[in-house]
């Protein structure tokens, strides 16, 4: 099942804007559901427009890798490139369609997220406050946002009215245009060509590679993409980009401007709604649940599990029941638990088992409607046969940990390191190979202070045995500076 609709319901934006990062939080009852951050020295730069040279076409993987501009080549497959899913020709080979040094017309529809280079596409697509034009296409759709027919069918009417004679091009009529009026479809129609051809003629005098267009900052785009008739107050703590918003709402979103506040409080505003106290449980692996249960949530680059327990949670008839209720709560934390981290790829759920087919049933029925909620397109599949869940999420961006941490310099990603004790037997192994390659008047082992430690204690009698065995004095220095996995041997 794919998932494009999102229930309604108020919501509020808290903007925190700091000379180094932008950070946008959405708030649903008081609760954080989203979290957004933009760092001034990596943005993002999904939906930028670029001249770009084709530096490589690889024919077996049906892509090429496009020169930008960026530190890392870009990516564009063949099913991204507009001609090729033109109807009314068949689909041609890449290396039909692109040759190395071509230059190419590419707009960034994937952030380059881990080793991999940002994802582009050769279809166009302009987004204005009511309207998402097309210049390449030539069909009108409707978000699946807007629900009900008789709208539907209006703002179709209304858009084809005025719409110029000689339009060629497609748009999508987003959910903000719906109960619009076709004076602000029109607004949006002449900035939207107007911005088209002033990607043109920059396209057409400048040398590849080169930006044309850039998208709008993180702020300005929580006004554009996030805010609904749903939102009832838009909060920002920065007096000169409340004033840059506001500006921005008077000329394109009117119907906003008077939601838009100037926070100016001491305390600080993520401090304020808790916000900062969410960023860091998102960073945890563990999320309690109410009942007592827990999900135990681990990302890697390929996929991320998720896996739902018990607990202390003892439930009020039977064990049956107790397990229906923690995987209900799961469901309900699970769904927002993606879109607070932003987890996107491949998913695999592990609820606790359930014998009953109406439990699991109503588990996913439950999973689902809580899903609704989210503006990312994604599937879910049904239970396999191994009782998992799998699903998928789009993602766009990097999630919220690897936009906050990096790997651990310890364990190098892994969770978990070596036992010191583990540690000592290696040290001991390298002891007996170097005396046996090398004659050493002595040898001295540098450590961190917990090897050092147990070769001290518990190990003494091991390395005592050891430097008899090859009759050469041992000797022991703490490095602090050293992690629990790291040594060196010295030969004296």
């Amino acid at each position: 099942m794919s998932f494009s609709v999102r229930a309604a319901m108020d919501n509020e934006i808290l903007i925190n804007i700091t000379p180094q990062e932008t950070r946008i939080a959405i708030l649903e009852q008081g609760v954080t559901q989203e979290l957004h951050i933009e760092r001034a020295s990596c943005c993002g730069i999904v939906g930028n427009i670029y001249q770009g040279r084709v530096s490589r076409v690889l024919p077996g993987m049906q892509s090429a890798f496009i020169d930008i501009g960026l530190e890392r080549a870009a990516f564009l497959h063949v099913a991204d490139i507009w001609e090729s899913n033109n109807i009314d020709e068949p689909s041609q080979p890449i290396e039909k369609l692109l040759h190395e040094g071509n230059h190419i017309l590419v707009q960034v529809i994937k952030d380059a997220i881990g080793m991999k280079g940002a994802r582009l596409s050769t279809q166009i697509s302009l987004a204005g406050r009511m309207l998402v034009y097309l210049p390449q296409e030539s069909h009108i759709g409707i978000s699946q946002r807007i629900e009900d027919d008789e709208e539907r069918e209006l703002l179709r009417q209304k858009l084809q009215h005025v719409l110029p004679e000689n339009e060629t091009g497609g748009y999508i009529i987003r959910t903000m245009a719906e109960s619009a009026e076709e004076n602000d479809l029109q607004a949006d129609i002449e900035y939207l060509h107007k911005l088209w051809r002033n990607i043109q003629e920059l396209a057409s005098a400048v040398a590849a590679p080169a930006l044309l267009y850039q998208d709008l900052d993180l702020s300005h785009r929580a006004l554009r993409d996030f805010a609904t008739e749903n939102t009832t107050r838009i909060q920002v703590d920065s007096r000169e980009n409340h004033q840059r918003l506001m500006n921005f709402a008077k000329s394109y979103m009117p119907n906003m401007a008077n939601r838009i506040t100037l926070y100016t409080g001491e305390r600080p505003l993520f401090d304020l709604y808790g916000v900062e106290d969410e960023i860091q449980k998102s960073l945890s692996k563990r999320v309690n649940l109410k009942s007592g249960g827990y999900l135990i949530i681990d990302q890697t680059e390929a996929l991320t599990t998720m896996d739902v327990n018990t607990g202390g949670f003892i439930g009020v008839r039977n064990f049956d029941d107790t397990i229906f209720k923690t995987n209900l709560e799961a469901a309900q934390v699970i769904a927002r638990q993606l879109r607070l981290r932003n987890i996107g790829g491949i998913i695999i759920i592990d609820f606790i088992d359930m014998d009953s087919d109406e439990h699991k049933s109503a588990v996913l029925k439950e999973f689902k409607k809580a899903l609704s909620k989210d503006r990312t397109r994604m599937t879910v599949n049904g239970f396999s046969s191994l009782g998992l869940v799998e699903m998928t999420r789009k993602r766009m961006r990097e999630s919220l940990s690897h936009i906050l941490c990096e790997s651990c310099p310890t364990c190098g990603g892994r969770g978990e390191i070596r036992t010191a004790q583990t540690i000592c037997y290696e040290i001991l192994r390298e002891l007996l190979r170097e005396s046996r390659q090398f004659n050493a008047n002595e040898f001295r082992i540098l450590a961190s202070q917990q090897v050092i430690d147990l070769f001290l204690d518990e190990e003494s009698q091991s390395l005592a045995q050891l430097g008899d065995f090859i009759a050469k004095p041992i000797r022991l220095q703490v490095e602090e500076s050293y992690t629990q996995e790291q040594y060196d041997v010295i030969i004296m």
